[in-house]
């Protein structure tokens, strides 16, 4: 029987708040490719600090439900964080974000043993976790990192150098200056470095080639989720053995599995 590598997702949490209707949904870059890898038939869990009030339990049960371990979510006293979110034409447009007990989220130590004993550890650019990324490293894990559309933002520098694979979202620049921008990130640090570009693809780089990617035409629901989705099944690629382009292939079906339904998950 193949043995079932663990991921381990760390960093930002959040409620996305449907401001139209008032749904409420669990989310967050690194809590989603948690829940995408199990449903992929992987393992993961989620570090990462939610508030004492009713939706901090509300996440931790989701999350649970989903069969993510969830042993070291943490609770502060507090607010858990929320994003409100409206549909436009669509598509999921952002407001504003309360970011709550996640402000002041530092990893402990043992959190820190805790990631190392996965094969994986994924975060993001909202996860106050990128000057702990140089320790885990050092430790021999390979990191993932989301830049979401900001690989300029410091935190974001600040991961790069201590980073296996880099994603980051771009659907406007043209190829030319996306292979640019990819170029001028892998030589930041990271192995391989992928741009979802929406109903454009994707594009990854190795240092030596790119590799476009094709979507998975489907009935567009919702969008949120779908970026994470192609992170889980990207590494969900890597961690067993896949080359680049069946990862990009993996990611494109976990997407187009997320765009059908509203939510995240």
């Amino acid at each position: 029987m193949e043995k079932k590598l663990k991921l381990a997702a760390v960093g930002d949490n959040c409620i996305d708040f449907y401001d139209q209707t008032g749904e409420a949904f669990p989310g967050g870059n690194p809590v989603n490719v948690a829940v995408y890898t199990v449903r992929l038939g992987g393992a993961a869990s989620y570090t990462g600090v939610v508030g004492d009030d009713p939706h901090g339990p509300f996440l931790r049960r989701a999350l649970e439900g989903k069969g993510v371990d969830v042993s070291h979510l943490h609770t502060a006293p507090g607010s858990t964080a929320l994003s409100h979110v409206s549909i436009v034409d669509g598509d999921r447009v952002f407001g504003d974000y309360e970011e709550g007990v996640m402000e002041e989220f530092r990893l402990t130590e043992a959190d820190v043993d805790f990631l190392c004993r996965h094969d994986l550890v994924v975060s993001g650019l909202w996860g106050r976790v990128e000057g702990d990324l140089p320790r885990i490293k050092a430790r021999g894990i390979p990191v993932a990192f989301d830049c979401a559309d900001r690989p300029e933002d410091p935190a974001a520098q600040r991961a790069l150098p201590y980073v296996d694979y880099a994603f980051f979202s771009n659907d406007t620049a043209d190829d030319g200056a996306l292979e640019d921008i990819l170029r001028n990130l892998h030589a930041r640090g990271p192995k391989i470095v992928v741009a979802t570009r929406g109903e454009r693809g994707s594009l990854a780089f190795d240092g030596t080639r790119f590799y476009p990617g094709s979507i998975v035409p489907c009935q567009v629901v919702d969008t949120m989720g779908a970026g994470d989705s192609f992170i889980a099944g990207f590494l969900y690629g890597l961690m067993r053995g896949r080359d680049i382009p069946a990862c990009m292939v993996l990611g494109a079906e976990n997407s187009s599995v997320t765009l059908g339904y509203a939510g995240a998950w």
